[in-house]
């Protein structure tokens, strides 16, 4: 292992027994719960009658929510990026911001606990397979850290080392945020969230299998093996175990950093994005429904999209397919009745919600088809209209007794879009989506 490196400042041992993890949660509610008495005291010495969860949504008690799931890591991190990345642009913008911490303020493995995963993974002579290998991560997040490493033979590689105890915590992690969700009072009490509890844990302890992912990674890579939009990095099987997986090393820039490039650059790009996705959902059967921006890279000189991280890969029900290719027909031929209709059918609006506002679902669903069927190149920078949408959204979300989970299935694939379209939006890109869809729907597959 090369040490010659700097340690990050956020080095920081991660909790692995459940203990310990169990004292961090302990902590954190302390913590929230004492914000919460000050930013109470405050708001009534101004007169003010705060609601609870005004008092529990400051800045001061997110950022501790933030560190404090930033240092456990594991289900309890990856439950607060999917909140900061699936709310999208219906958080506010502050709370947006401070929740983006932990997608990009994580903390590493200290060096000897690093060595210590890699010693009982790959026996204490490891160190005689590599040329070279760089303990300081190249990137870290909820499961694992990725190191950059050479073989002895020089073949470049990448490292994928997870967090110790992460794979024992993930039903006590996912009950746990449950738990502080129900007792804050941000979710209603009515609200069954026990299957989609249930599907959160069986998700993420096969995300923890990199056996698993790397049998995924290979399935992708051999569907867009010489495409030339896309590349995929191909697994090392004798060095891949259930808790480290090595790779490929594929250089690239961070895909935010497209932010700065050419109108058409950006437009190329999120149009092969869409396209991946529209592939996935109706032509490969199957889905990498993790939408993080850290999963893509892009490379300059090739133009070509780097695809990475496929733990949340998950088969794709034929039945959600059909709901889709359903409710995008009705949206494009501007069938407002049959978009309502699709949309109960897939689970995306309860029975409660249309009989108790269907003027405002109406409204809502008259912008969407608007939206869809302007011409020309659909401007994800333009975000006029979702300021509308969050509002209607908003006023339909105060009557809680409305609130509806729609399917499992249904939630990981409108995961990946919503987080497919905020990338787009990030990068004001201008993409045809009609034309990409249509071919899926005149009949069946493209």
């Amino acid at each position: 292992m090369d040490d010659s490196d700097p340690p990050k400042p956020r080095h920081r041992a991660i909790p692995s027994s459940r203990a310990a993890r169990l004292g961090t949660f302990g902590r954190l509610a302390g913590g929230v719960a004492g914000g919460m008495l000050g930013e109470g005291a405050r708001r009534l010495a101004r007169g003010e009658r705060p609601r609870m969860r005004d008092l529990l949504l400051t800045p001061g008690n997110v950022g501790r929510l933030a560190d404090r799931l930033s240092h456990l890591r594991g289900a309890a991190m990856k439950l607060g990026q999917m909140i900061s990345m699936d709310a999208g642009d219906m958080l506010p913008a502050e709370l947006t911001a401070i929740l983006a911490q932990l997608r990009s303020q994580a903390y590493r493995m200290p060096p000897q606990q690093l060595r210590s995963v890699l010693d009982a993974e790959w026996g204490p002579d490891w160190r005689r397979r590599f040329a070279r290998f760089n303990a300081t991560p190249i990137a870290a997040a909820s499961i694992g850290q990725v190191h950059r490493a050479a073989l002895s033979d020089g073949r470049e590689v990448a490292i994928k080392v997870q967090y110790p105890g992460i794979r024992e915590s993930i039903d006590s992690d996912v009950d746990n945020v449950a738990t502080l969700l129900r007792v804050s009072g941000v979710l209603p009490r009515e609200l069954d969230l026990a299957p989609l509890l249930g599907e959160a844990k069986r998700q993420l302890h096969e995300e923890a299998d990199y056996e698993r992912e790397a049998a995924q990674m290979t399935r992708f890579a051999d569907w867009l093996d010489g495409h030339p939009d896309y590349i995929v990095p191909r697994p090392l099987h004798e060095l891949t175990t259930a808790r480290v997986l090595a790779m490929d090393f594929i250089d690239g820039q961070p895909i935010e950093a497209l932010g700065e490039a050419p109108q058409e650059t950006r437009d190329a790009a999120m149009r092969d994005l869409i396209a991946l996705v529209l592939r996935e959902l109706f032509e490969f059967g199957a889905m990498q429904t993790d939408p993080n921006f850290a999963n893509y890279r892009f490379q300059p000189d090739t133009g070509r999209l780097v695809l990475l991280d496929f733990g949340a890969t998950r088969d794709v029900d034929p039945a959600t397919a059909e709901g889709y290719r359903t409710l995008l027909a009705a949206g494009l031929a501007g069938d407002r009745d049959a978009v309502r209709e699709a949309a109960q059918a897939a689970g995306f609006l309860g029975e409660a919600a249309i009989a108790r506002h269907r003027p405002l679902v109406d409204r809502m669903i008259d912008i969407v088809v608007t939206e869809m069927n302007r011409p020309g190149p659909f401007d994800f920078g333009d975000r006029g209209f979702i300021e509308v949408l969050r509002e209607q959204g908003m006023e339909m979300a105060a009557d809680r007794s409305t609130w509806h989970i729609p399917p499992v299935e249904t939630l990981f694939v409108q995961r990946k879009i919503s987080g497919t379209a905020l990338l787009a939006a990030r990068l004001a890109a201008r993409v045809d989506v009609r034309e990409l869809v249509r071919p899926y729907l005149a009949g069946g597959s493209a």
